[in-house]
């Protein structure tokens, strides 16, 4: 009986002990969210896109003066304050508004499944409630580049140039080797497995406690602590994984759109092979030949989309190039700019002194 009694109570010490963890996980990551509530407040304003998207509403936020405006279309995973080194020196040249994508940063949570038909319908809603005006020059990064090109497809009236920064290709998936095939594979079955416990473990304190802020390391910490914050949100957590699982039904509406006619087009492309994120085994053989169709044939294959486009390889960066070579997405912006003014009847605004 005494033995019994002894193992009912250390069962009950380990159960206090295990709530008494719980509760203090909790607590630390209401603290935490609560303080970086204060360090970070919202960038923008927040835009209800009305009855066809019963209670969502996206965070856009918009500065300078002139035409055309530019669009900012971040990468996936990455909220528009990412654009924090491009947007201030655009805003000199003319109007730019970044938005944060349904899910993302100071949006609230979108429909799913987050696929670019989805993102595109949102976005054109998005700029009509804002009352912003085209023409529109869009510059996207990454994952970006299919929302644009699905959206110029659809609103042809409305974009009159792009830059495509390093941005995904429709067949890239079919281009890598087994290898990396099979990564992407184990990698969108973990972001499906993080969805479903994601509330569990962004509300015990279990994801604040264990990421760290030494990536992406060409960026500051604070910059880091802030992309972290917007990171530890279920509705985040969602609306990536949704995006990455559905990646190849995007590429297909993509694959539908088409090219880009006459519109002036500036492709930025990665010159250094980005490993962030990739583990150190992956076959090194295969991500360089991967890295060279990408620049030697994705790449230029997306150039050619424009009767006007033109490739710029950015050598001293990897994919993130918004992080690490902005002032190449600025000057091929300022270049997609005029080239829409010197061909606007009657002339376009520049921006006002």
């Amino acid at each position: 009986m005494k033995i019994k009694l002894i193992l009912k109570r250390v069962v009950l010490v380990l159960v206090a002990l295990i709530l008494l963890v719980l509760l203090s996980g909790v607590l630390y990551q209401q603290i935490g969210s609560w303080q970086d509530r204060r360090r970070f407040p919202q960038q923008g304003k927040s835009v209800a896109l009305g009855p066809d998207f019963p209670n969502v509403s996206l965070n856009m936020d918009c500065t300078g003066s002139g035409s055309p405006t530019v669009i900012l279309e971040s990468g996936l995973g990455v909220p528009a304050t990412g654009w924090f080194e491009v947007q201030p020196e655009i805003a000199k040249l003319t109007r730019v508004c970044s938005y944060d994508r349904a899910g993302y940063g100071w949006s609230t949570a979108g429909p799913l499944p987050r696929t670019t038909d989805e993102i595109v319908r949102e976005l054109h809603a998005l700029l009509e409630k804002s009352a912003e005006k085209p023409p529109y020059v869009f510059v996207a990064h990454s994952f970006g580049g299919y929302n644009v090109r699905v959206y110029t497809q659809r609103y042809p009236q409305e974009v009159a140039g792009l830059v495509l920064v390093d941005c995904s290709h429709e067949d890239q998936l079919n281009r890598m080797g087994p290898h990396l095939q099979k990564f992407m594979a184990d990698e969108n079955a973990k972001l499906e497995s993080a969805a479903k416990f994601a509330p569990l473990l962004i509300d015990s304190g279990f994801l604040r406690w264990t990421s760290g802020l030494d990536q992406p390391a060409s960026i500051s910490v604070e910059k880091r602590r802030e992309f972290r914050y917007l990171e530890l949100q279920t509705k985040f957590v969602d609306a990536t994984a949704s995006e990455m699982i559905s990646f190849s039904d995007s590429a297909a509406q993509v694959r539908q759109a088409g090219n880009l006619a006459s519109r002036p087009l500036v492709v930025l492309t990665a010159g250094k092979i980005s490993t962030e994120g990739l583990p150190a085994d992956l076959d090194k053989k295969e991500m360089a030949d991967f890295h060279d169709t990408w620049v030697n044939d994705l790449q230029v294959r997306e150039a050619h989309l424009s009767t006007k486009g033109k490739q710029i390889v950015v050598s001293g960066s990897d994919h993130m190039i918004p992080f690490e070579q902005p002032q190449a997405i600025i000057d091929a912006t300022r270049d997609v700019v005029a080239a829409v003014r010197a061909a606007a009847h009657p002339p376009l605004d520049s921006p006002r002194k």
